[in-house]
Parts: C-alpha cells; structure tokens; sequence
C-alpha cells in the first residue's frame, strides 16, 4: 500500500512539470573509516550504539541526491535519494518527497506555505545540510537519530509566517501544525533498542530488525515480527504535529513543539503493533558570534503499546537532550556535543525490561579544501545503561566508542 501511495505521489509531481520549471540536483558522496569499540551495530537488531560493527571498516556511508524543481507559480518539488553500501545492510531508496506551496508575503509581512508528501517534521536544528545530513557532525545526536529513523510520515503541513521586516521589526514569528499518517509503530525501536546514535536514515521502503527480546521468544511478545515497518498505515487514523518558532535578528532561533501520532493501540496485522506515541520538544539556535554558533534540543515524551484487547505490553516514557557548539575559523570548523538520554519502563511485562540510561560526548574537527571538499575527523565516546544487554548476555553498563575519518563530497 505504501509503495503504491509513493508510486502515485511521484508519477503526479513529475506529470506536472512544466517547461518553464527551473531544476536543480545537489547531492553528497560521504565516504568512512571507522573504528568502533562496542557491540555490534543497531542496524542490524543487535545492541550496538553506533552505525558500524566492532572492529574497523571502510565504507560508502551514504551518497545522496536531493532533486528539487521550482514552477513559475508559487509551488515547488523536492525529492531525496540514498544509497548505503556499508556492508551493513546496503540499500538504495526514497527517503523524502514532497510538494510545497509558498505564498507571496502580504503588505503586513503574513505568508503561508505548505508541504504535502513523504516529509520530516519541523523538530531538527541540527540536520540542515543537503538531505537532512548534519553539517556540524559525522554522527547525528540521539533526538536526531531517532528522527530520521522513525518520525518521518506521509501527510500535509501548513505555516503561517509573521515577518517582520514588513513591519520595521527585528522579530520573525512562524506558526506550524500538520497532519500525517504512516507513523503507527513510532516508538518499537526506542522502547525496544533505545536510544542510538548514526547517520543512517530510514529509506521508503525499508524494515528495521527488532533486538532479541527475551519476551519476543515464546513470552508475551511472541507475536511480534522480526522487524519492524516504521512508516506502515494500520488504524487509519490522523495523528497530529505542531510547533511554534520565534526568531530575532536572523540570530536566535527558538523552537516549542508538541507530537501525537493518535494511534489505536488494539490494531494489530502481520506481527506489527500500533504505538501510541507523544512527546514534546524544544530547540535553541544561537548565533554567539558570525563564525560561532550554539545549538540545543530537548525531547519528552511516552509511548504504549498493548494487546488487541487494550492490556498495556510497553508502556514507557522517555527523554534526551543536547547541547552542540560549533566554532568556524577559516578553513576549519571545531564542533562538541554532550548529551543525556533515557527511557523509563513503567510496564509488568516480563522479560521485556526497557529501562535505559546514558550520556555522551562527541568531538569534531571539518577542514574544507574548497566549495566541494571536506575532510573530517571525529571522535565519540557513549556509556549506557541497559538491563536488557544481559538477554544477550553483553553487559548491562557499557561504555562504547567511535572514531571515524571522512572524506565527503558535495556536489
């Protein structure tokens, strides 16, 4: 059905262009070294904080190419592509599609705009480069990684902006609210993997393994599939996102948000559940200086699950939070991230335990050779706590690190 939707989605984009339209194709090529000293990676359903497995790899991370096509009329077309060949799980597919409508401002400085498609929400600070990648880091803060994994849905966005230059004003003000559908297992991977820290996103069409709970094997979650489908359509239902961003002088940027995919909890279909997931979220950008800039996101918020006669299975809350800055001089770009997280299993369920607590630091240094060219190092360190490692019999407190080195091409 998804696949269908997506099909329809982009044979209509592309059987409207018109001559006059003005195309544009940007794309990024991101190659690795890695060395991780940890578990074996997430992606592939096992523990792992990071993208990569143990030891050392060298990898085509990602290669994007994001397609976009302005109309004489007030309307737009943005499509992004992505290939993995990491030896993971290497892929190729759609991450985003879009239509977007942006209107001519009034005399008072009110315009509306609206996007309708396969989109992310308006959460992320961090990841505004060439399709949705991180300009600052190699590797996406937990909030972030979270986003691109399982937030992204097929649905309708509209934005009323208050500008104020119409208005001899320093103060910008933008009101935004959609909704979407395709987000009913939202939650499965943080209740059941937790939080997780990577540069991969989730493609269209793909399905994401699911850890080996204990509970999974002949307990109450026997009946769960081996992986999960984040972007599958079961209830039918709506769910909803809105957010408020105020800004001042093109140097302050700040966020205030709030999420509810609406699910009902009692659907269940081919070994898929629907979540019900809420949360709330907050974000800082703060240009300190020109070259100097401060970035912070707070994210809270719960999700359920329960069985087809509404008993809650998961029933936990969670949170995360990072503070990023990111210092310019020249050629060079130095940039820190902290960060705590956790997830609070407030559920019986036996042998189903989602508690998780962890903090972490990444430390990046950019040299740009020129417009195209960058060459990156990083370093990222990540201890947690989480009961459910001993299922596998790894340790349940586990400190975990990363360093990679990246040459990437933007084009």
């Amino acid at each position: 059905m998804k696949k269908k939707a997506l099909s329809l989605l982009i044979t209509y984009l592309v059987s409207n262009v018109s001559i006059s339209a003005e195309h544009k194709v940007r794309g990024l090529i991101d190659t690795r070294v890695s060395q991780v000293d940890g578990l074996n990676t997430h992606v592939n359903g096992n523990y792992g904080k990071y993208r990569f497995d143990h030891g050392t790899s060298l990898t085509l991370s990602q290669a994007v190419i994001n397609y976009h096509l302005d109309f004489d009329a007030p309307l737009s077309i943005n499509v992004v592509a992505i290939g993995y060949l990491d030896g993971i799980d290497d892929s190729i597919g759609i991450s985003e599609a879009s239509l977007k409508y942006q209107g001519i401002p009034s005399s008072s400085g009110v315009r509306f705009s609206s996007r309708a498609g396969f989109i992310y929400p308006k959460i992320s600070f961090e990841n505004n480069a060439t399709g949705w990648t991180s300009p600052y880091t190699l590797t996406y803060s937990t909030i972030n990684n979270w986003i691109g994994e399982e937030l992204k849905h097929t649905g309708l966005e509209f934005t009323l902006d208050f500008l104020g230059k119409f208005r001899q004003s320093k103060h910008n003000l933008s009101l935004t609210t959609s909704v979407y559908k395709n987000n009913d297992t939202t939650g499965t991977l943080l209740s059941w993997r937790g939080w997780t820290q990577s540069s991969r996103q989730t493609l269209w069409h793909e399905r994401l393994p699911v850890p080996p709970v204990k509970a999974r094997f002949g307990g109450w979650l026997k009946h769960q599939a081996a992986e999960t489908d984040p972007f599958i359509e079961l209830d039918h239902r709506y769910g909803f996102e809105g957010s408020i961003e105020w800004q001042w002088n093109n140097q302050v940027k700040l966020r205030l948000g709030h999420y509810d995919n609406n699910a009902d909890t009692k659907v269940f279909k081919n070994g898929q559940y629907v979540w019900e997931t809420t949360f709330s979220h907050a974000g800082l950008h703060y240009k300190l200086t020109p070259k100097t800039t401060f970035i912070s996101q707070f994210l809270t918020g719960d999700t359920l699950m329960t069985s087809p006669w509404g008993m809650p299975v998961v029933d936990n809350d969670f949170q995360s939070g990072f503070a990023l800055l990111t210092h310019k001089h020249k050629s060079h770009r130095y940039t820190a991230r902290i960060e705590e997280f956790s997830v609070t299993d407030n559920d019986l369920t036996p042998d189903d335990d989602n508690n998780e607590y962890g903090k972490s630091i990444t430390l990046s240094y950019q040299y740009r050779f020129n417009r195209n060219i960058f060459l990156q190092a990083e370093y990222n360190w990540l201890n947690s706590d989480r009961p459910a490692r001993a299922y596998s019999n790894q340790d349940i407190s586990l400190t975990e690190q990363q360093y990679q080195l990246a040459a990437k091409y933007y084009w």
